[in-house]
């Protein structure tokens, strides 16, 4: 089997990180409890998904994961907390539509962060395709943006741009093994929640979503998504994390029986062939 390019890899995990990651919103749905309290939970269960893997691999010497990152790898951690509990809070002050189009801007944020900070050209093909993106899940959406809570959508604003302030963060100390930031941003979206948690709460059923999610899916998916910047530019990552804003309202139309609309069905085919073709085309420019 032929050696995978840098740019091809790093498509390819982050892809998978996305898939993995798309039942996210779902579940929080699922657990159904408070959001702080499922925050409190979250951060826990993701602070020892990661680290567990570290400490089982590594022993002793993941400590050193964590200086090596040094003020990168704080200020990750800290962009992270902020998109996990702004995300969370939104999903649980608005509708799912409503948090996943408006996240869809991160592409534009990343974009954005990675022109002044990291002097990265961004390249036609890529604003066209993010351009295209957001308007596909603008048109999934659109029947639902004015049912929303004006401070949900508030919320998943300013999820979006932690989040690509995230990526562009992970882009710029590419060199260097950024997954650790991920277990320390877990502990600190708990200790934030904890004073405003009711971690008693929670139904039998309802923590087995939190494991499920926390120590599972949210660990593994974050930590492919959190390499993907070391081989392709912070707005590729970004614009390949617009596959949850498709994925995520599918998961809840099988499981929740909430039947997607035409329009659904028209701007996905349009958000998942763009993403298709802008990375087979920027497979076939680095080759």
């Amino acid at each position: 089997m032929a050696k995978l390019s840098p740019h091809l890899y790093g498509t390819l995990i982050t892809t998978l990180g996305v898939i993995i990651l798309s039942p996210d919103a779902l579940l929080i749905r699922l657990i159904g409890v408070d959001g702080w309290t499922i925050l409190f939970w979250r951060g826990l269960f993701f602070a020892a998904g990661v680290w567990g893997y570290y400490i089982l691999r590594h022993g002793r010497k993941s400590v050193g994961f964590l200086t090596v990152m040094g003020r990168r790898g704080v200020l990750a951690a800290t962009l992270f907390t902020l998109s996990t509990i702004f995300f969370v809070l939104a999903i649980t002050h608005t509708s799912v539509a409503n948090t996943l189009v408006i996240i869809a801007t991160a592409p534009l944020w990343a974009a954005i962060l990675s022109r002044i900070f990291l002097k990265e050209r961004i390249a036609l093909l890529t604003w066209l395709a993010i351009l295209i993106c957001v308007g596909g899940i603008s048109l999934i959406f659109i029947g639902s943006l004015g049912g929303g809570s004006r401070h949900g959508d508030i919320f998943a604003l300013i999820c979006a741009f932690g989040l690509a302030g995230q990526i562009t963060t992970v882009r710029h100390a590419k060199d260097i093994d950024m997954v650790p930031s991920l277990g320390l941003s877990g502990l600190m979206v708990a200790a934030i929640a904890f004073p405003l948690a009711d971690p008693g709460s929670v139904t039998q059923e309802g923590f087995a979503y939190l494991v499920l999610l926390g120590l599972f899916i949210l660990p593994l998916a974050f930590s492919l998504i959190t390499i993907g910047p070391r081989y392709i530019p912070a707005p590729e990552v970004s614009l390949l994390m617009l596959l949850e804003s498709i994925l995520g309202p599918l998961w809840v139309w099988l499981v929740l029986n909430e039947v997607p609309h035409s329009e659904t069905l028209i701007g996905g085919t349009l958000v998942i062939a763009t993403l298709v073709l802008h990375s087979c085309l920027g497979f076939w420019r680095k080759k």
